[in-house]
């Protein structure tokens, strides 16, 4: 699809008139009319503007979807999981794992490898197969060859270190040493918690990356703890397999 057929799908799709786009992005509605007769197309500026609204990347947007993967993972980049920046634009070198609000949330290969590998087993690949191949590609991938050049020098790590601290620090009963926090998208782990009153709520953002981990019961039994935490706050909650009957163990403001 060329970029003037783009725009008229994605504007026609969210119920979107040529003014009320042009308010949006802040532009008249001659020039929305005229990216759609394809007589011109939106600057850079204004391209970032239209990924952020629509929640597509720019080169979609241009119309050259190209098949790409995350250069830190190398998972298959897909537009529902593309990373995006501090100020909501799309990065589509990365997913939202991996690069989150313009952080990049690994700096250890190792502790990388250690994820894939667990959510890569359902492939059916034997797991020294899926290790092999992770240590092969990864250092091939943008993030790790450029490594020296894009980390923070630790800032972020040490952020992590100090959420461990602070949640150690309230000795939940049964709660293990939270010693690694991962990063995890919000729509994959905003359970509904029930509340004394009867209400159910949800405390995230679905579109979030937030730092997280799951650890089993030291007392036992099926039950597992979810810890998740973020600048603002602290989460910790249980819940049976598949996060099946979650209930609200802590939630603080940091």
């Amino acid at each position: 699809m060329k970029t003037q057929e783009i725009l008229y799908e994605l504007r026609t799709q969210n119920g979107m008139s040529q003014d009320a786009l042009a308010e949006k992005v802040f532009v008249t509605r001659q020039a929305v009319s005229r990216w759609e007769n394809g007589e011109t197309v939106p600057n850079t500026e204004t391209l970032k503007l239209l990924s952020e609204l629509f929640g597509v990347s720019i080169n979609t947007l241009l119309g050259a979807p190209q098949e790409r993967i995350c250069q830190c993972c190398g998972m298959p980049l897909e537009e529902a999981i593309i990373s995006r920046e501090k100020d909501g634009s799309a990065n589509d070198s990365y997913c939202k794992w991996c690069y989150a609000d313009g952080t990049y949330t690994y700096s250890d290969m190792d502790d990388l490898i250690e994820v894939c590998v667990a959510h890569m087993k359902d492939t059916g690949r034997p797991e020294a197969e899926i290790r092999a191949y992770l240590r092969d590609k990864l250092p091939t991938l943008d993030y790790w060859k450029r490594y020296e050049e894009l980390s923070d020098g630790g800032q972020f790590e040490a952020f992590k270190q100090q959420l461990m601290d602070e949640i150690n620090a309230l000795h939940i009963e049964g709660l293990p040493k939270v010693e690694k926090l991962n990063a995890l998208v919000g729509s994959y782990v905003n359970l509904p918690y029930r509340l004394p009153n009867g209400h159910t709520v949800k405390f995230l953002d679905d579109n979030t990356t937030y730092l997280g981990n799951q650890l089993p019961c030291e007392f036992g039994g099926t039950r597992c703890f979810g810890v998740l935490a973020n600048m603002d706050f602290i989460l910790i909650c249980t819940y049976e397999e598949n996060g099946e009957d979650p209930e609200l163990v802590l939630y603080k403001k940091r």
